[in-house]
């Protein structure tokens, strides 16, 4: 008998994306089985969660995201997610997520109007997600930021219900980089199984590719929530 193989974990290809695969590769180092998405297709191909991944998708010289939510394999995630599936959007993945209306809010222009990429210190603020359990509250992570249009912005009420129903996932610490509303860095769904952030979990688990191993934790953390469902 070979090894045990983890939860399938399905990542999306849209046009453009560009961190499709070091998703999958993540997926992979952390012990689960990375399945491929094309952003076509008509089914998830019964995988367990879902993470849409960072890139530059068509239709973002529109709005980051906007054309993208519609892609037919959209329809199925906004089933799958509403249905309680751990679902992850990472940068513009996040900005997918808030297009399609399973986050609250928008990501803009940052305020510093140019593209940054910089290892990022972050708080965790929630450890009540299906992405978030493994870690502790107020812990201090270090996670890859690289976004020219990363800025959180809600309006008054939206911000106030996220930090009053603890849906303020990471905060940036050591200096907001993109202007964000409250140095929101990732937030959460009701539910909490839907989650977006901007810094690149899929960068930071492997000590060749980045300063810490933070990401890791997003992983195992959606590995032991789906294990312990079977």
């Amino acid at each position: 008998m070979g090894p045990k193989i983890g939860p399938k974990i399905g990542v999306v290809t849209f046009p453009g994306s560009l961190d499709d695969q070091d998703a999958l590769r993540a997926i992979r180092l952390c012990g689960g089985e990375p399945v491929s998405l094309w952003h076509a297709n008509d089914t998830l191909d019964d995988v367990e969660a879902v993470i849409l991944p960072g890139g530059f998708s068509y239709g973002d010289y529109l709005r980051c995201g906007a054309i993208s939510r519609f892609a037919p394999v959209m329809a199925e995630v906004i089933k799958a997610a509403e249905a309680g599936m751990p679902t992850l959007g990472i940068c513009n993945g996040f900005q997918i997520l808030c297009e399609a209306h399973l986050l609250p809010g928008a990501l803009i222009r940052n305020d510093v109007r140019v593209f940054v990429c910089k290892d990022q210190d972050l708080q965790v603020e929630s450890v009540d997600t299906t992405w978030t359990s493994d870690f502790t509250r107020g812990q201090m992570i270090n996670l890859v930021l690289k976004n020219g249009e990363g800025g959180y912005v809600a309006d008054e009420e939206t911000l106030r219900r996220l930090e009053d129903q603890g849906r303020v996932i990471f905060r940036y610490v050591n200096g907001n980089p993109n202007g964000s509303f409250h140095d929101i860095a990732g937030i959460c769904n009701e539910r909490g199984n839907v989650v977006g952030l901007m810094p690149h979990p899929e960068h930071n688990v492997d000590s060749l590719t980045g300063p810490t191993q933070d990401g890791r934790l997003f992983f195992s953390s959606v590995f032991d929530f789906l294990s312990a469902k079977v």
